[in-house]
């Protein structure tokens, strides 16, 4: 397997636990509870099945401030209106919503920390498509207070970036240092929706969505050329689902189109099969679970802190918990200072 490995990505492992600034201590933990996995409980689809639900009796009586749609045919944008809008029905549905999905996030959030892999876990971003909204930032902070409240001594925070930008920026973060030197940029892929492989009213597929996905990078190869920039013989990859060290994906990415899991599948692999150089060296893929990389994207900013970790909200919920390295690199050099 390790020369398998070393031909798809020849500088590291994909799904990696180990990477240059962080551990990677856990990704993708499905929780159970007699109802189903956890994070059914603190997805989008769960604030839109509570917001329907708060709904129901005005609906009988024709008194729905929102209207005819179901929350999920509502706009993020609408919805945030509601909240500061005119009508105050609207709002106090909205902000009812909020505060049952924040009750249910920060059991979920608690649920979490009781586990191995999330003890002493110091503070938490949220990312994900529900993250983008006034109502999602609404309902983390509630969350936040919620946990504090419960004597929990951590923070819970949206995560900077906007959400398709955090899991590009967090690729970043995938392979060494050395490899960016002498070049200005990268090229990074995003896989998250199988929407976006649709072409017209083509039913998606994932041979066809390969084929975009290179045509797309080699556009941007050949953009980057004709402005002069120093491309990194680099592509990296966020993707759902459980990344094995391979590049092949064990489970998570039942959402795209295709069958992703099948063990014939290898995405680094047809990458460096379709694109085998960039520039005048050898094409380095590497590939890790979106959630992983959403949470990359903050390591700049949690260095405050030793163990954090990401919760991305979206059709589920995305976890990865990390432990920053450079803390121990920094002791090291303390006590052969004092030595």
């Amino acid at each position: 397997m390790a020369e398998d490995i070393l031909t798809t990505s020849g500088i590291g492992r994909h799904g990696a636990t180990r990477l240059p600034s962080v551990d990677v201590d856990s990704f993708n933990i499905e929780l159970k509870d007699d109802d189903g996995f956890l994070g059914d409980r603190a997805s989008k689809g769960a604030f839109r099945k509570i917001l329907d639900t708060l709904r129901k009796p005005l609906k009988k009586n024709g008194e729905d401030p929102l209207g005819d749609k179901s929350a999920g045919q509502i706009a993020k944008s609408t919805l945030d209106e509601a909240l500061v809008g005119d009508d105050v029905g609207a709002a106090a549905l909205v902000h009812g919503a909020i505060e049952e999905f924040a009750q249910e996030l920060a059991y979920v959030t608690q649920r979490f920390l009781k586990t191995k892999a999330w003890a002493d876990t110091e503070r938490i971003v949220v990312g994900g498509g529900f993250r983008e909204s006034r109502v999602g930032e609404l309902a983390i902070a509630r969350t936040d207070i919620l946990l504090k409240s419960e004597g929990l001594k951590i923070d819970l925070i949206p995560i900077r970036f906007h959400p398709d930008d955090a899991g590009l920026i967090g690729c970043l973060h995938l392979a060494p240092s050395w490899i960016f030197e002498a070049h200005d940029s990268i090229l990074a892929v995003d896989i998250w929706k199988s929407e976006l492989w649709r072409h017209a009213d083509d039913e998606p597929t994932r041979e066809g969505a390969v084929k975009r996905l290179v045509k797309m990078l080699k556009g941007l190869i050949a953009a980057a050329e004709a402005e002069g920039l120093k491309l990194a013989p680099f592509i990296g990859i966020s993707c759902p689902g459980v990344i094995k060290e391979d590049g092949s994906i064990e489970k998570g990415a039942q959402n795209l189109p295709g069958n992703w899991e099948s063990s014939k599948f290898n995405l680094p692999a047809s990458l460096v099969e379709a694109i085998p150089q960039i520039g005048d060296h050898d094409t380095a893929v590497l590939m890790h679970n979106d959630g992983v990389a959403q949470g990359l994207s903050e390591v700049p900013f949690m260095q405050d802190v030793e163990h954090w970790g990401v919760l991305t909200i979206g059709t589920g919920l995305g976890n990865a918990r990390f432990t920053n390295r450079r803390k121990e690199k920094d002791d090291k050099k303390d006590k052969k200072g004092k030595d």
